[in-house]
């Protein structure tokens, strides 16, 4: 899914097991957003730690970064490798942005990302999260396991990833053509994921330097990728920069349940639907899900120990890293980024490069009004929004719970409105069933959200100590209250629970300082394009959602590369290249 939603992209993560410093008595703390009580406390009780007088080191960097989310942390580990002098800063008390975890008696929540694949892919093929920790020297472990549960109008089900496993399920839901058509989708797009995995991100750089690192270095394999394909497979090739709605078009597939799951799919990878995700995208998820062997994966210590390996990583090779440092704003000089100044009154030189981690609408609340070309204010302030989020925390005894819960659950209520309305998906994850650790001994750690679908309009200027907020907090969460008793069944009580936090779109604005608490950009394929990483101020830079390739934790991950590899020669490039193997 991407954000709270990790599925696995045309980038994914990977990663294979074994990190001794990783245990089980790791424990990462954080103060709270909101109460047990699913109240919210007041501004006393926020997650960002008082502003440091001054940070470990020396107040200047060559490259300075701004946030610590995966995009920042690929970013600066990468640089850090390079030999680049980097320094992250970061606003809150931990690092990991919407990717953190925190802690409450004795729980320990992912606060986003939960739903992993491919940590044990190497080569050109492996997502770029995992090249990124291969080339840090950090590993991760995890735990396999192969299937979730469906909630739908239609019934329920265990689904399965695998090429035939889905085929009972068509059986039961899907017309009598179902399974045919959806061999037919299988047929047609997996041998085109050849060429979408054919270039590594991590090849990518933002100069005339990728023809020798990207385009040079994988135009054979690429050739050899459509010649494998045939003619009626490259001319397939071709449409992996299109919606992917047009090669469903194209097969004339007619099956309701069908074009609804794979719209759910592209919904969870990208926060958009067939229409609006590049092809690229699904087939290289088709062809992690749907290949002989495929699995899931979910980290050991939960989402949280992916962000402490890349600090790991990072500090290896010299990063530093500072938290409680928040940045007030970019510094200017010489029509040059020059450095940033943190609320605390201190400047910080980057002698190279500023890369801001926040998302487009909160860096340009840094920079300086007067140096901002009114083209690039223009298409800041024109990029639409995907919606916000609700979340919902629990802790609960495990007594009286099935034993076989599953870690997944996905809740749809209606087809009809679509998977992108408000109130309609709700995402379940419940890690303690892999990671035991996670909970107390006999408990059970749960997160359940509305992924990108909160109207934040209807949050707009509420008092978070006010009734109002208050009430609507309780009417806009029973959705996934509903959801959670669906999946659990019997054992399960509200009233047994012995954490309840409740996160509204405000939650998301005020402690992962989003811009209206969004997911990211609503950009949709073939009608637009995410940016590139450049700004129009030299020596600034972005990485993450707001930048290509666009949501989700390994596509962030790339673009944190890609910046990562702008800053340093070819020759570099190259190198880190050769030694991670692709």
């Amino acid at each position: 899914m991407a954000l709270g939603l990790v599925f696995p992209s045309f980038m994914q993560i990977h990663q294979p097991l074994s990190l001794c410093s990783f245990n089980s008595s790791t424990v990462r703390k954080t103060f709270l957003a909101r109460n047990s009580n699913g109240q919210e406390p007041s501004s006393t009780g926020s997650i960002a730690v008082k502003e440091k007088k001054a940070f470990p080191g020396k107040p200047e960097a060559d490259v300075v970064v701004i946030g610590s989310g995966i995009a920042g942390l690929c970013c600066a580990g990468l640089l850090a490798r390079y030999g680049q002098d980097v320094l992250v800063l970061e606003s809150h008390d931990l690092p990991g942005g919407a990717a953190h975890s925190f802690e409450i008696k004795g729980y320990k929540f992912d606060s986003g990302p939960s739903l992993f694949s491919g940590f044990q892919s190497r080569g050109p093929q492996a997502n770029p999260l995992a090249q990124v920790l291969d080339a840090l020297g950090v590993s991760l472990p995890c735990v396999k396991y192969d299937s979730w549960m469906v909630y739908i109008p239609e019934g329920e089900f265990l689904s399965r990833i695998g090429p035939t496993e889905f085929f009972k399920d068509l059986e039961k839901y899907g017309t009598p053509n179902a399974v045919q058509e959806w061999q037919k989708l299988l047929d047609a797009i997996l041998p085109m994921s050849a060429a979408a995995m054919a270039l590594p991100p991590l090849s990518i750089r933002g100069d005339f330097g990728v023809l020798s690192t990207a385009a040079a270095r994988y135009a054979p394999s690429l050739l050899k990728s459509f010649v494998q394909m045939g003619p009626q497979g490259a001319l397939g090739a071709t449409k992996l920069l299109r919606p992917f709605s047009e090669v469903i078009d194209s097969l004339e597939l007619k099956d309701p349940f069908i074009r609804n799951w794979v719209d759910l799919l592209s919904f969870l990878l990208a926060g958009v639907k067939t229409n609006g995700i590049l092809s690229a995208e699904m087939v290289y998820m088709f062809a992690e899900w749907y290949k002989p062997g495929s699995c899931l994966e979910y980290p050991l210590h939960g989402t949280g120990a992916v962000v402490d390996a890349l600090v790991q990583g990072m500090k290896k090779f010299g990063g530093r890293l500072s938290l409680g440092s928040h940045v007030e704003k970019i510094v200017i000089e010489n029509d040059r980024a020059s450095g940033v100044k943190l609320r605390s009154g201190q400047f910080v030189r980057a002698k190279k490069a500023v890369i801001s981690n926040a998302s487009m609408w909160d860096t340009l609340k840094l920079l300086p009004k007067e140096v901002v070309p009114k083209s690039y204010l223009d298409r800041v302030n024109t990029t639409p929004q995907c919606e916000s989020f609700m979340h919902l925390h629990l802790g609960f005894d495990a007594e009286g719970i099935r034993e076989d819960l599953g870690i997944h659950h996905i809740v749809v209520n209606d087809w009809e409105r679509g998977v992108d309305a408000d109130q309609n998906v709700v995402l379940i994850s419940i890690p303690s069933v892999l990671s035991p650790d996670l909970a107390p001994p006999g408990k059970h750690v749960l997160h359940a959200y509305l992924p990108g679908t909160e109207p934040f309009g209807l949050w707009e200027g509420l008092d978070r100590r006010s009734t109002e907020y208050k009430n609507l907090k309780v009417e806009r969460s029973e959705v996934m209250w509903r959801a959670v008793e669906r999946a659990i069944g019997a054992g399960f009580s509200r009233d047994k629970c012995e954490v309840k936090l409740v996160g509204t779109p405000l939650t998301h604005q005020r402690f992962l300082r989003r811009n209206r608490g969004t997911y990211g950009p609503a950009i949709e394929a073939g009608k637009n394009s995410f940016p590139g990483h450049s700004t129009p101020i030299p020596q600034l830079y972005c990485c993450g959602d707001s930048t290509f390739p666009g949501i989700g934790v390994p596509a962030v991950a790339a673009s944190g590369a890609i910046v990562a590899n702008s800053l340093v020669s070819v020759s570099q490039h190259s190198q880190l290249l050769d030694a991670i193997g692709i």
